[in-house]
């Protein structure tokens, strides 16, 4: 009897339907394109966090974490990993929390959200 070769999983299970790969809708500096959330962030950290997770129907304490970033990434398979959410949020975690609300904001806007 011969042994059989040993079975790689190349993708992990997911529930629900598959993320579609998309990017970012704006860069981690262009605070410009919506002053009101990057003001925000300066001046009220946790309450931006705490939009971010309300908008995610997450918990208000995870917004500014790393798992929350990783969250919305994969949710609409952006590329990247959880090294360079870890990174991105380490740091400059207000420009990365701004990021991911001018995203929600806008995927909003054009109803993919």
């Amino acid at each position: 009897m011969q042994a059989q070769p040993p079975v790689v999983v190349v993708t992990q299970p997911t529930y629900g339907p598959a993320p579609q790969n998309s990017n970012w809708q704006t860069g981690m500096c262009d605070c410009f394109n919506d002053c009101g959330v990057c003001l925000c962030g300066m001046f009220c950290f946790v309450c931006l966090g705490c939009q971010v997770a309300s908008d995610m129907n997450e918990c208000c304490l995870c917004g500014t974490s790393v798992a929350m970033r990783t969250l919305y990434r994969t949710r609409y398979g952006i590329p990247g990993s959880i090294c360079d959410d870890f990174m991105v949020t380490l740091c400059c975690p207000i420009c990365s929390l701004c990021q991911i609300k001018r995203d929600i904001n806008i995927r909003r806007a054009q109803r993919t959200f």
